[in-house]
C-alpha cells in the first residue's frame, strides 16, 4: 500500500501535464500452494513452495535484465525497478486431502512472497505485493461440494483481507460475506480496482460507487480471479436451499444467483456485465487468471457488444501449457506510462534454461 500513496502524492506534487514516473509490476497468478508440480528442473512432484521460490527468484533477478528492443515503453531500457506484484488468486490450493490446510500454504506463501521478495520500487522501499482470491481460497473458507480437511479454513482470505486492507483480522473472525476483498489503488490519473472473484452484480455495485468519484477520462484496470466471461459454477445455486451441495455443484462464490438455463454458459450474467462496461468506457483492461495459462486477447462480450483488452497469466503449477512444458513457464511484466496513459504487458519466461537468463515472449502495448 506504501508504494502507491507514494506515488499518488508524487503525482500531486508534479503538475498535471508533466511527465510522472513509469510504474512496472510484475502479475502472475494461481501459485496454488499445497500441491506439487509432476515435473520440475529434473525432480519429478515438486512442491509448490520450492516452485514459486524459484519464480521469486526470477522476479528478483529481472531487475539485472533490459527490456526488449520492441515498439513499447521503455524499450531497451534497463529494468531498474519493480514497484508491485499482482497475483489474481489461488494462492492457497484447495484443502481437499491430502492436501494441507490453507493455513500451512498461507505461510509458505509469505515465506517466498512477502519475505522472499528483494526487489525495490523507483522510491527504494520494497516493492509491494497485491492481491486479489481465487476459487480455491473462498472454497476452503466457506465450504465445498467435495469433502475438505479441515471443513473450513479461512486463512488466505483473511491473509489476502489484511494485507490488502491494512487491517488484521484472523481466520477465526473472518466473515466471507461482508469481508470482501474489493478494493482501489489510485496512481495520479489512473485507477485500479481489486475484485471479489468476478464482477457480478454485488460487486458491480460497489464498483458503481467507486466510480462515481472518478472522472470519465480518467482509466481504470480491473484484477479478478475470474475471466471477463465467469464461472457457471462460482455462482449461488439457484436451485432448493441455495446451498453448496455434491448434487448442485454451485460454489456460491458470488452473491449473485445464477439464472442462465444452460448451467455451461453465462450469457445471461454477462449481459449485466457487459452493459456495465458500456456504460463506463473509461475501463480500459482486465487482468485474470483462473484458466492457468498466458495469453492477451480481447474480451467482445456474447455477442460482440464490447472490446476489452484482457491478460491472462500463466500458473507456475497448473499451467496448461507449461506444467507439460517447463521452458513456457511465464509471468508477465507490465509497465504503465502515467503521463502518457499507455500501457505495456510483456510476456516473461523465467524458465527456459533452468532459470539461468530470462526471455522476452508475446507483447500488447495500449491507450489507456
Amino acid at each position: 500500500m506504501k508504494t502507491y500513496f507514494f506515488y499518488t502524492a508524487l503525482c500531486l506534487l508534479i503538475s498535471y501535464n508533466a511527465p510522472c514516473q513509469v510504474i512496472h509490476f510484475v502479475f502472475t497468478s494461481d501459485v496454488h500452494y499445497g500441491i506439487t508440480r509432476p515435473h520440475f528442473r529434473g525432480k519429478d512432484s515438486v512442491r509448490a513452495s520450492v516452485v514459486n521460490d524459484a519464480e521469486v527468484n526470477a522476479i528478483n533477478g529481472i531487475v539485472k535484465e533490459k527490456f526488449p528492443a520492441d515498439d513499447g515503453i521503455e524499450a531497451g531500457k534497463a529494468v531498474a525497478y519493480i514497484d508491485d506484484i499482482v497475483i489474481t488468486g489461488d494462492i492457497a490450493n484447495r484443502q481437499e486431502p491430502p492436501v494441507q490446510s490453507a493455513g500451512a500454504s498461507w505461510k509458505e506463501f509469505l515465506h517466498d512472497y512477502k519475505n522472499g521478495i528483494k526487489t525495490q520500487d523507483a522510491g527504494g522501499k520494497q516493492t509491494g505485493l497485491f492481491l486479489v482470491p481465487g476459487n480455491h481460497d473462498a472454497s476452503d473458507a466457506i465450504g465445498f461440494t467435495k469433502t475438505l480437511q479441515p471443513v473450513h479454513d479461512a486463512s488466505s482470505m483473511a491473509g489476502i483481507y489484511t494485507l490488502m486492507s491494512g487491517k488484521t483480522i484472523s481466520p477465526e473472525e473472518y466473515n466471507y460475506q461482508k469481508d470482501k476483498i474489493n478494493f482501489t489503488r489510485t496512481l495520479g490519473s489512473l485507477h485500479l480496482f481489486f475484485l471479489n472473484i468476478w464482477p457480478d452484480s454485488a460487486n458491480r455495485i460497489w464498483m458503481e460507487a467507486q466510480l462515481s468519484h472518478i472522472p470519465g477520462n480518467e482509466p481504470v484496470l480491473i484484477f479478478a480471479h475470474d475471466p471477463p466471461d465467469g464461472d457457471p459454477k462460482h455462482f449461488t445455486n439457484p436451485n432448493g436451499q441455495h446451498d453448496i451441495n455434491a448434487t448442485d455443484k454451485f460454489e456460491n462464490l458470488l452473491e449473485e444467483v445464477y439464472k442462465d438455463t444452460d448451467v455451461k454458459s453465462t450469457e445471461a450474467e454477462q449481459k449485466g456485465w457487459t452493459g456495465f462496461l458500456q456504460k463506463h468506457p473509461n475501463i480500459k483492461a482486465y487482468f485474470h487468471g483462473h484458466n492457468n495459462y498466458s495469453e492477451m486477447y480481447t474480451y467482445t462480450g456474447p455477442h460482440k457488444e464490447v472490446s476489452l483488452p484482457v491478460f491472462r497469466a500463466d500458473s507456475p503449477m497448473k499451467g496448461r501449457f507449461s506444467q507439460p512444458d517447463e521452458t513456457r513457464l511465464s509471468f508477465d511484466l507490465v509497465s504503465i506510462d502515467l503521463a502518457s496513459h499507455t500501457m505495456t504487458v510483456r510476456e516473461c519466461f523465467w524458465n527456459k534454461d533452468g532459470g539461468k537468463t530470462l526471455s522476452w515472449g508475446e507483447q500488447r502495448t495500449i491507450n489507456l
